[in-house]
């Protein structure tokens, strides 16, 4: 179960949202400048909210008035970016590894293998990011997040930087996260994705949460 309710100023900007979900999928749906990534920078620990508490589970990361911030390392919370933002000096198989080793977590050969079949990227660990097509990378760096074993999926826009080809290449992976049962909040302004995607949906406007529901609010 995730339980945000905060308020951060970003200059003229002011976000204020409230919500609990215990769905598999959390939709942030919104057009853009509606508070979407500084809300879910607030879930990771990137912002710190100026009043307010965030929950993952029965863990407090955040409570204002208490004091409480987890730093972002310590939230076992995986941040999968619009750009893959992949190590270019780095193979894949290196890529995939960092997650593993940035949180002193041993070596798993059996998740490994389960996350590289998952993502079907086995054949591509040998090759730099700059061999990889749009698609690849996104799913180089899906994999990378999961090999961190979080217990929360972010991912922010994850197929706005992809042509309409690429982008059907990459949904059918993540349905398969989602069936797999590890929890995300996932960052769209596209209602078509959400619907395949998304088990609730939080609408945000103007940095102030609209709606929340199952995704029939998108109708």
């Amino acid at each position: 179960m995730l339980r945000v309710d905060v308020t951060k100023q970003l200059g003229e900007f002011s976000l204020e949202a409230k919500f609990e979900s215990q769905g598999r999928v959390t939709g942030l749906f919104g057009a853009s400048g509606a508070g979407k990534t500084s809300l879910i920078n607030i879930i990771a620990g990137l912002l710190r909210p100026d009043r307010g508490i965030v929950m993952l589970d029965d863990e407090v990361l955040d409570d204002t008035s208490k004091g409480i911030h987890v730093p972002p390392h310590k939230r076992r919370i995986g941040y999968v970016f619009q750009d893959a933002r992949l190590f270019p000096h780095l193979d894949v198989r290196q890529n995939l590894d960092y997650g593993r080793r940035m949180n002193a977590l041993a070596a798993d050969p059996a998740q490994q293998k389960h996350v590289t079949d998952l993502l079907d990227i086995g054949h591509l660990l040998d090759r730099r990011p700059g061999q990889l097509s749009g698609g690849e990378r996104q799913r180089v760096a899906l994999g990378r997040a999961l090999l961190s074993k979080p217990r929360l999926l972010l991912l922010d826009e994850p197929l706005g930087s992809l042509d309409e080809g690429r982008k059907v290449e990459i949904l059918p992976y993540l349905v398969r996260l989602r069936d797999e049962g590890i929890p995300m909040v996932y960052v769209s302004h596209d209602a078509a994705e959400l619907r395949q995607l998304a088990t609730q949906i939080v609408m945000l406007k103007q940095g102030r949460v609209t709606a929340l529901g199952g995704v029939k609010v998108l109708s």
